[in-house]
């Protein structure tokens, strides 16, 4: 491996991993505040870039993916391999995507569940696939493909206890690694996943809370707001056929 190879990888780790990892404990100090809206946006951070890292590890180009969560999938079709997930973080993910991107309340937005679990479970399956896996090992002087073998490692770890699954030089096996990390007791706060404790059940508060947008209660006011301040076209549009106070 060449040095810009390896410079690109570090890139992935630095940049998009360990900035996810932190995003991750971000969202759930937000949960656990309440601050629902910001508990969207970091959670939306996080797989954002844990996906970006998956690409670029695999230099699958996605200049075009921004915020988007299905754009990121798609272009995840790319790669060399299938990322697996459970049908509750497929459904999680599908929900972050939807209310994460509006920051400023351009869009209602609404949570129920224990969603602070499905984000954990989420992290936990994504960020698997978050590494190198693509390689080729040196094994009697023959260059052997490592890819299938990391993929079996993967799938096994569904059947040990999460907590085992680790990543080398990983920032949340670092934070979870030094009790006196101000970040730790943060990420694991009835953590099933992450953690030192092998916890199979957590208590976790699950919040019924729904916020209009001014826009959904006002829609007349989207053109004065719009002389003032950008609006996404998308939201726009989506209140363009709504009758207008005169």
């Amino acid at each position: 491996m060449d040095d810009t190879e390896i410079l690109l990888n570090t890139f992935a780790t630095r940049c998009f991993r360990n900035m996810a990892d932190r995003d991750y404990i971000t969202a759930r100090m937000c949960y656990r505040a309440g601050l629902i809206s910001q508990f969207h946006w970091a959670a939306l951070q996080t797989f954002e870039k844990y996906y970006k890292a998956i690409l670029l590890y695999n230099r699958v180009k996605a200049k075009d993916v921004f915020h988007s969560l299905s754009k990121a999938q798609k272009k995840a079709k790319q790669l060399p391999f299938e990322i697996k997930l459970s049908p509750i973080s497929e459904k999680f993910l599908r929900h972050i995507d939807t209310f994460g991107r509006f920051r400023y309340l351009e869009a209602s937005y609404f949570i129920y569940g224990p969603k602070l679990v499905e984000l954990d479970k989420s992290v936990w399956e994504l960020r698997r696939y978050c590494r190198v896996i693509d390689y080729c090992m040196d094994i009697k002087g023959k260059a052997v493909k490592m890819l299938e073998k990391e993929l079996k490692f993967i799938e096994a770890a569904e059947q040990r206890p999460p907590q085992e699954f680790c990543i080398i030089g990983g920032e949340l096996e670092k934070i979870i690694k030094n009790k006196s990390d101000a970040a730790r007791p943060h990420l694991i706060w009835q953590n099933g996943f992450y953690g030192k404790s092998k916890r199979k059940v957590v208590s976790v508060p699950t919040p019924t809370y729904v916020e209009n947008s001014p826009f959904s209660l006002d829609p007349h006011i989207l053109k004065q707001v719009c002389e003032y301040v950008h609006i996404p076209k998308e939201v726009v549009s989506a209140y363009a056929n709504i009758p207008q106070k005169k």
